[in-house]
Formats: C-alpha cells, sequence, structure tokens
C-alpha cells in the first residue's frame, strides 16, 4: 500500500513532516491488525531531506519495506543533488522504492488539462522522464542497491528502448555517465504490472522479463482496472502469471 499524489509535498515543512507521519502511522497500524494481507512503502518529506531521513528510520522501525516517490517533487527531479542523503539512506537499506507520477511541471502550458490528459499522457511522460534520467546520469551506478518499481508499466519505457539504445550509440563520450547499456537498466528496475491492455503487458515482458513486473491494478484510483489486471495476467503462461502476482514480489521484498 502507498500514498498516491500529491503524498505530501505540501503545506511547508512542519505540515509535511506531519502529513508524512500520520500517514506513516495509518497505514501501520493497519498492518497491525492485518498482519497477513497488509504491507506499506513509507511516505516521506522529500522536500527536507533531513527530516526525511528521519521519517525514513521511523517508518521502517514501524514496519514499512519500502519507499513512495512521486516522479518529480514540487517540480524537482528525482536525481536533484539535493535528494542525495535519502537516496544513500534508501540505498543502505536496500529498499523498494515506487516511482508513482502526478502532473509534470509544465502541464497547463503543455494544455493537458482537457480529455484528462494529464492522467493519460502527462503521467507516462513523468514516469518517462525521471526513470530516464536516472538511467543516463548514471544514478543506478551510484545506487546500486536500489529496487526501483516504476509504476504502470513503466510509462512509455519500454516502448522507448530502441531510441536509448541509439542515444547511447551516438552520446560523446565525454558525457557519458552510465557505465553500462541502457537496456541493461531497463532490466535492472521493476515495473507493475497495470497496462490496461495484454498486448503492452506482453511487451513489457518481452522488453524487462517477467522476472521484473509486479502485479498492479492502480486500485482504488477511480482508473483502476482490478479486473483487467487478474484477466490480463491469466492470459500469460502459468509461470509468468504465478511469478508476476505473487512471487517477483516475494522475492523483492523479501517475503
Amino acid at each position: 500500500m502507498s500514498l498516491t499524489c500529491p503524498n505530501v509535498y505540501w503545506g511547508g515543512e512542519e505540515v509535511s513532516v506531519q502529513a508524512a507521519r500520520e500517514a506513516n502511522d495509518n497505514v501501520a497500524d493497519a498492518q497491525s491488525r492485518y498482519p497477513d494481507r497488509i504491507r506499506w512503502f513509507a511516505s516521506l518529506p522529500w522536500e527536507y531531506p533531513q527530516r526525511a531521513v528521519e521519517e525514513l528510520e521511523r517508518s521502517c522501525a514501524k514496519g514499512a519495506v519500502g519507499v513512495m516517490v512521486l516522479a518529480n517533487v514540487a517540480g524537482r527531479s528525482l536525481t536533484d543533488p539535493m535528494f542525495a542523503p535519502i537516496w544513500q539512506a534508501i540505498d543502505d537499506r536496500k529498499l523498494p522504492v515506487l516511482v508513482h507520477p502526478t502532473d509534470p511541471p509544465g502541464v497547463d502550458l503543455m494544455d493537458m488539462s482537457k480529455f484528462d490528459l494529464s492522467w493519460s499522457v502527462g503521467f507516462m511522460f513523468d514516469t518517462t522522464l525521471a526513470i530516464t534520467r536516472m538511467i543516463f546520469e548514471g544514478f543506478f551506478d551510484q545506487y546500486p542497491h536500489l529496487k526501483v518499481i516504476a509504476s504502470h508499466g513503466g510509462g512509455t519505457l519500454p516502448y522507448l528502448v530502441g531510441r536509448f539504445e541509439k542515444g547511447d550509440e551516438v552520446e560523446l563520450a565525454s558525457r557519458r555517465q552510465m557505465k553500462r547499456k541502457p537496456t541493461d537498466y531497463l532490466r535492472h528496475i521493476y515495473y507493475d504490472s497495470i497496462t490496461y491492455d495484454l498486448r503492452p503487458l506482453k511487451y513489457l515482458i518481452e522488453v524487462v522479463g517477467h522476472e521484473h513486473v509486479m502485479f498492479g491494478t492502480d486500485w482504488p484510483h477511480w482508473v483502476h482496472d482490478t479486473k483487467g489486471a487478474f484477466a490480463n495476467t491469466a492470459a500469460l503462461p502459468e509461470a509468468q502469471m504465478n511469478a508476476i502476482r505473487s512471487r517477483n514480489a516475494e522475492r523483492v521484498f523479501g517475503f
């Protein structure tokens, strides 16, 4: 379980910190009442790194098994040096991190308010840009123990694999920051399975392998697709279905 956008990135330092504490305490209490059903991602006041590290420690002591972060924090890239102390603390603990999109910066300028384009297009853009920056900036080399989970089938990341490889091929050597190929990093991170359609789910598996996909429904958003998530995974080979529905998560979270 996790707290979706806008998470706790609002209201100033004390409000953000208090919102994180209350959200984490609430779900920790839920886990204590349903220990066989609930595990949770900690929400952190990312705009205040020292307070975020303190809340990470407190949340892990209360049972958090990972961290939730939006694909941009109040317009800041997740690779912003400001967040380095938080990422280091997460990497030290080898925690999974769920990256969930929110409205990308410039949503009004790009006229995404019409037809819910901020959800159908903007969210995909937000996740894709966040993870792409991590890849090309050598983020996963800097924090080798991170287990990043890209929401919604990774946005458009799988579809861009060829463009990433071509971009890496023509990149000036002096500007290169990553140590491996883009596809290696795409196969290093994890993805949830909520694609709303079987075809992109199959393509995601083809690109990254079924071992890196975990079950997702987007519940309780009004656009959730619990029924479709079960139907789409049921249409896969049994070994893939079982891995995606439970076994991959058991491995990643150490259950």
